[in-house]
């Protein structure tokens, strides 16, 4: 029986930063992944907003910045949007992947790949992985948003999905490359938006519903051709999967033992961005876990509920998005309305939240300009 101090079921991007953070401190770790390396059959397309960025010390090669929204009616018809001091990163999420992971080796931890979690339960204050002949102290579940960890050991489970599917093209000469093109449709897009992302490399083209509607990409596709040179193009990779979005799950800890990223539900509820969220709170949880072994700290799980965001309004603009349906008519009218832009201007760049006074100051701001 070989022992860990921690030992963290998935190498997404929350595993490996709570994993590089604990090895630093000489945690004893070890990351079990169940696919064959990092980096494969990706569910994300990898969008880093500014803050995340100017944290993260990510090669440049990796990532290329994004400076502007473009932002499409159902109509086609579009507003571009900006602010002098945000951007966007987009990144080979693969290679970005793979860059963590060897960052995360290279801090000590240990990483077995093809090793997917089976079953493991709680004896003596200690985490048995029977059949792996593995023994831990701390256990964290960062495996993905119907994590299996959460649900052997009844801790809270997501409940509210959009469900994405993503192509990769080669890049399009007729694209805005500082643009990030984001489209409305109520009829394709319930719940969520269309995108076309000048990626690195290649161009990314995706959408986004409520889960259990499916995505029909291929109308998506059809849609957007008179704007751009798809029609006779064919994808060379493809992206799918779940994104939770009703906010961060009840009960994502208990003693020893944590959920983290999209097992615990952390992510916007609005804007379903992930990586952030993954990476801050996956630093924030491993700190949190080294002090709680070398130093006798509180609970992790207790220091991460403290300074982690809990989403109310945003989950209430979900829940309104996701009951309200608004008519494509009425979103092409909306476009053109100064209002319909300063929160559209809001929502995509203010760092505090659409739903707060500071957000609500600078629409007003905007608008009476």
């Amino acid at each position: 029986m070989k022992n860990y101090d921690l030992i963290i079921v998935g190498a997404g991007f929350a595993g490996l930063a709570c994993a590089e953070t604990t090895a630093r401190q000489n945690v004893k770790t070890l990351v079990l992944e169940r696919k064959p390396e990092s980096g494969c059959r990706l569910h994300t397309t990898g969008i880093i907003v500014r803050d995340i960025a100017e944290e993260w010390n990510i090669p440049q090669s990796l990532t290329r910045r994004i400076n502007g929204v473009r932002l499409y009616g159902p109509s086609l018809d579009w507003l571009d949007l900006s602010s002098p001091d945000y951007y966007f990163l987009v990144t080979d999420t693969a290679g970005l992947l793979r860059w963590q992971a060897t960052q995360t080796i290279r801090s000590g931890a240990r990483i077995d790949y093809e090793r997917p979690y089976q079953t493991s339960y709680l004896e003596n204050h200690h985490h048995v992985f029977a059949k792996e002949q593995l023994r831990c102290r701390y256990l964290a579940g960062c495996d993905g948003a119907r994590s299996r960890v959460a649900k052997e050991y009844r801790l809270g489970q997501n409940r509210h999905f959009l469900i994405g599917i993503e192509a990769e093209f080669d890049p399009l000469p007729d694209l805005d490359q500082d643009k990030l093109h984001v489209f409305i449709d109520s009829n394709l897009s319930q719940g969520y938006i269309g995108w076309i992302v000048p990626g690195v490399k290649c161009t990314q083209v995706g959408l986004a519903t409520r889960f259990p509607r499916a995505p029909r990409l291929q109308e998506f596709l059809q849609k957007v051709v008179p704007l751009f040179s798809l029609k006779n193009m064919a994808p060379f990779a493809h992206r799918a999967g779940v994104i939770p979005c009703g906010g961060i799950v009840k009960n994502f800890y208990r003693d020893q033992i944590m959920l983290l990223g999209d097992a615990a539900g952390m992510v916007s509820p609005v804007t379903a961005g992930g990586i952030h969220p993954a990476v801050q709170i996956g630093h924030l949880a491993g700190t949190a876990i080294a002090d709680y072994f070398l130093h006798g700290g509180p609970s992790p799980g207790r220091v991460v509920k403290q300074n982690i965001p809990h989403y109310t309004c945003k989950k209430l603009l979900r829940y309104c998005t996701d009951h309200v349906h608004i008519p494509n008519t009425v979103y092409d009218l909306l476009l053109q309305t100064p209002i319909f832009r300063s929160v559209a201007q809001t929502l995509f760049f203010h760092k505090r939240g659409l739903l707060t006074l500071e957000a609500w100051r600078d629409i007003i701001r905007i608008f009476t300009h």
